[in-house]
């Protein structure tokens, strides 16, 4: 019984030929799988998240003020000024009040 496939010609393939097939197969890059990248789950639970949330605002806006302090004369009428002046006019003091409801019969 013969063993192994039948040849593709009349003869078959003598080791040099089948050797140079196998390295023109393997030259080829194998076409890359598109992967996404996963985000890391979030943890934290949705009030932690809001305090989060609230504590950053208020970061940034402390940024916007030291700016606005740090403003130049010339620029103190500019329409920069005049954002950075709403920015800082803003009460976060509300949010951080706020006291979110804990869910699933846990208030």
């Amino acid at each position: 019984m013969p063993r192994g496939r039948k040849p593709e010609g009349e003869q078959a393939l003598s080791n040099a030929e089948r050797q140079a097939r196998y390295r023109a197969r393997n030259l080829t890059q194998p076409v890359p799988v598109a992967t996404r990248p996963r985000r890391p789950a979030d943890r934290r639970s949705r009030p932690q998240r809001w305090r989060d949330a609230v504590n950053e605002l208020l970061a940034i806006q402390a940024t916007y003020t030291n700016w606005l302090a740090a403003l130049p004369d010339g620029l103190r009428g500019s329409s920069i000024a005049e954002m950075l002046e709403a920015i800082v006019e803003l009460d976060f003091t509300d949010l951080m009040e706020i006291e979110l409801p804990r869910g699933y019969g846990r208030d």
